[in-house]
């Protein structure tokens, strides 16, 4: 599997562009799925010396990613070409939002997709 996580908010509960405290229980996760085969990228707006900052705090906790803010090598070997948009088998991210929890009514309700983002960071923040 390929695991495409978010820095801020997820990895690290700080303030951007601050690091840490650090989110272990995600940390020590996907240091087991690598363990196992499967494949960590980095997956952040960060840029520069924030991005730097983030990609050597997770490396102190013993997180090296195998691709940062790209597509894995194979991945672009695979398909002849680099897409914007990381492909990946499960996104990890605090702000994100799964199709399946939300059913389509005609109309946005915010308050639900709020809700719904909350219960998500919960469950991320767990890394259960």
């Amino acid at each position: 599997m390929i695991y495409a996580v978010d820095f801020d908010g997820t990895l690290s509960f700080g303030e951007w562009p601050s690091v840490g405290p650090v989110n272990r229980e995600l940390v020590d996760y996907l240091i087991n799925r690598q363990v196992t085969g499967d494949k960590v990228i980095l997956w952040t707006c960060r840029a520069g010396k924030p991005l730097a900052d983030a990609v050597e705090f997770c490396r102190r906790y013993g997180l090296v990613f195998d691709a940062v803010n790209d597509n894995l090598p194979e991945i672009i070997e695979q398909y002849g070409s680099n897409s914007r948009k990381i492909t990946c088998d499960v996104y990890i991210d605090d702000r994100a939002f799964h199709v399946d929890d939300y059913e389509y009514t005609g109309e946005v309700d915010i308050g639900r997709i709020e809700s719904a983002l909350i219960r998500f960071a919960d469950r991320v923040s767990m890394a259960v």
